[in-house]
């Protein structure tokens, strides 16, 4: 069937898309959503129609339904298709009679795919065996090109990497071998714990010549060989562990894993949290033995907060963990599921599977993810209101990150102890390991970057906004070099919030102003200036532009807020309200909601939400 619709022509046997006589570019699902969609103009399609008739069984999110849908709105409209919520979507554009002939005219073959050429050729000239000729010719090349298109990565060159010297070993049982589809470059000049601590200078100081930088820790247990790796690239870091009975089984597991195309893909470049998910999901199924790709995939379920799907993965990973033999990954394994429990608010059950990691984690002596275990915990004691068992595990949760020599993990244990102690009324506690923090700090000498949390806790600790105020100001100093840091996008944020809400909108736009790069976090910044300063013409584009960013970098709370703003917009203003009202109604937390109790009243948005 042809379907013509605006200036769109859509084949929906061949799923080839035309405009205005040019090929368009449309991935394969995406086209299968779109037939499925003109098929079926006079009803609303489910999410699980959709799904069974689309994907065919295989198992993805719901939420890949709701990115094609987003694909064909970028395409053909917001209003292309409506959203009813709880219900599905429907096609709403007017569409003339589908057309099952072939197409007449002779000047349509020229420019067109190759199945269009191919089908006029044959039937205007099949008495001429040159063009048969021709036609066969063309005919491979459609085959050629689909089966290109449907391949979900291209193929690209060597995959290079540079790694510096391995902590615990000595180098000269660790020096990684080029291999097909791998290029090494060693670099001895930076350590693996300098680079660490110091990411956010070093690294966009040798990203030109170094995007992909490797680091790893060492360790021999019991005969066995353990490796924890993290890969650092533009968009993101990577990391897994592995082992094995000699250094060069363990490299030979580095070597195949990283070879797999999504962790070159997730580094490169920012993808949101629905294309991750699917992209790793597909890489589970290409490499099901491979417990990295799953544990990561039992990741990427959490952020968007699909709760079953990543217990039914993180299920599945303890039981390959435990075929193989491998304590790391069952401790890890079991470290999910008490995460998992813990957003479901079950606590006793999660501290069970916590305690289980613990005893599995304690084989490999993994420090570094027991201490992550003991950070868990100290949680679940607050909600338990027991103080006294919150402060003994994030203590332990520091002492064994110091062991391990990770820094960050420390300092992290004990700027969280500061917060809990402030959230269970212990001032004495609050300021003393927040001190103990700083004084750490010193002690290893750390980029003025990581000092900026101080002043950073100084401001939550305040009670009123004029006195955060110099605070926040202390942050962005500390801050300066490295703008994008969460704490400096934090603080900068609280502090627009409170010029706005002063007038103060000279020193709000001279923040704004300061910061350059192109993110949703910048982004979010200017529509809360123009929103309270500037006109709705020119609030509209930064707005639409925020959501996009928020969207990619799946940043769910900028999502929401802009969302809401849209909602709020005048219907002359064309923007598809029930798009943005239905996202509100597929990502709002109870705590959002709460937040923006008055705002979803006004708006009759109050039943929307998510647990």
């Amino acid at each position: 069937m042809r379907y013509q619709f605006d200036d769109f022509e859509f084949d929906s046997t061949d799923l080839i898309l035309h405009r205005a006589g040019e090929a368009l570019a449309i991935r394969h699902n995406e086209a299968k959503l779109l037939a499925l969609l003109l098929e079926n103009t006079h009803r609303v399609l489910s999410k699980e129609e959709i799904l069974n008739e689309v994907w065919q069984g295989k198992v993805v999110s719901d939420q890949a339904v709701f990115q094609n849908i987003s694909h064909l709105r970028a395409l053909f409209g917001n209003d292309a298709i409506k959203t009813y919520a709880k219900r599905g979507y429907q096609w709403q554009r007017p569409v003339n009679e589908p057309v099952t002939g072939p197409k007449s005219e002779l000047s349509d073959i020229q420019g067109k795919p190759v199945a269009t050429s191919v089908a006029a050729a044959t039937w205007m000239h099949r008495s001429e065996i040159k063009w048969l000729g021709i036609s066969l010719c063309c005919l491979l090349v459609l085959v050629a090109v689909v089966f290109i298109s449907q391949s979900d990565e291209p193929e690209q060159a060597s995959f290079t990497l540079t790694y510096l010297p391995f902590e615990g070993a000595g180098p000269e049982k660790w020096q990684l071998q080029d291999t097909t589809g791998l290029d090494f470059t060693p670099l001895s000049t930076l350590s693996a714990a300098h680079f660490r601590t110091s990411q956010e200078l070093v690294y966009p100081e040798v990203a030109a010549q170094h995007p992909f930088i490797l680091t790893a820790s060492v360790r021999y247990v019991d005969a066995l060989w353990y490796l924890t790796f993290w890969l650092k690239g533009p968009a993101g870091q990577w990391q897994g562990v592995l082992h094995g009975e000699t250094p060069e089984a363990v490299r030979q597991q580095l070597y195949h894993h990283l070879t797999q195309p999504v962790v070159r893909s997730l580094l490169q470049n920012p993808h949101s949290p629905d294309l991750k998910l699917a992209m790793l999901t597909q890489a589970h199924q290409s490499a099901p033995q491979d417990l990295i790709l799953l544990g990561a995939l039992v990741n990427a379920y959490l952020d968007v907060r699909e709760l079953e799907k990543a217990m039914a993965m993180a299920e599945k990973l303890a039981v390959l963990a435990k075929a193989q033999t491998n304590s790391q990954q069952l401790g890890r394994a079991l470290a999910y599921q008490g995460e998992i429990l813990s957003r479901k608010n079950l606590v006793d059950l999660s501290l069970v599977r916590l305690d289980a990691a613990l005893e599995a984690l304690a084989i490999s002596q993994d420090l570094r993810a027991q201490a992550d275990v003991w950070h868990s915990r100290s949680w679940l004691h607050h909600l338990q209101r027991d103080y006294e068992q919150v402060k003994a595990s994030l203590l332990h949760s520091a002492q064994l990150a110091q062991q391990s020599q990770d820094i960050a993990r420390e300092l992290d244990a004990l700027t969280y102890l500061s917060i809990m102690a402030s959230k269970n009324q212990q001032d004495n506690d609050k300021y003393l390991y927040l001190r103990q923090a700083e004084e750490k700090m010193r002690h290893y000498a750390l980029p003025i970057y990581h000092f900026a949390k101080v002043p950073f806790h100084y401001a939550i600790f305040a009670e009123k906004p004029a006195d955060k105020e110099p605070h926040y100001r202390q942050v962005l100093e500390y801050t300066a070099l490295t703008p994008n840091h969460w704490v400096a996008q934090s603080s900068r944020k609280s502090l627009v919030r409170y010029y706005l809400s002063e007038a103060r909108y000279d020193e709000a736009k001279s923040l704004i102003d300061s910061v350059s790069q192109d993110n949703a976090e910048n982004a979010y910044l200017a529509v809360m200036y123009a929103a309270a300063a500037q006109t709705q013409a020119e609030l509209l584009p930064l707005a639409l532009r925020a959501f996009e960013l928020a969207q990619l970098s799946g940043d769910r709370r900028i999502g929401l807020d802009v969302a809401l703003l849209l909602c709020q917009m005048p219907v002359e203003s064309g923007v598809n309200s029930d798009f943005y009202a239905h996202y509100i109604s597929e990502h709002a937390t109870p705590d959002w909601r709460t937040q923006n109790e008055a705002q979803l009243l006004a708006l009759n948005l109050t039943s929307v939400g998510v647990e």
